[in-house]
């Protein structure tokens, strides 16, 4: 088995730890393996899924359609309801 030496750990979180350590029952060096497997396996996980980035551009342009843009445009412009207080357009005289 491989021994691992840290340096330069700050000693408030060097106590840290070694408290740490005793709550959960662990040796510090326990402790300390048992974290560093616990962060690789989080990281391994979350490197699995996608971001919502990703995500977003996995979907554009997947978007498929027989009409043309213009058969779009229109069925829009036909669903969208009128409104009774745009009838004479908008006053801009105030």
């Amino acid at each position: 088995m491989a021994n691992l030496q840290v340096k330069g750990v700050d000693d408030a979180f060097y106590e840290t730890l070694k408290q740490l350590a005793k709550r959960e029952g662990r040796s510090l060096s326990q402790q300390v393996t048992f974290m560093l497997k616990e962060f690789v396996a989080k990281r391994e996980k979350v490197a699995g899924i996608k971001k919502p980035g990703e995500l977003l551009l996995d979907l554009a342009g997947s978007w498929e359609d027989e009409r043309s843009p213009q058969e779009i445009v229109e069925e829009v412009q036909k669903a969208r309801r009128s409104s009774a207080k745009l009838k004479d357009g908008f006053d801009v005289s105030s």
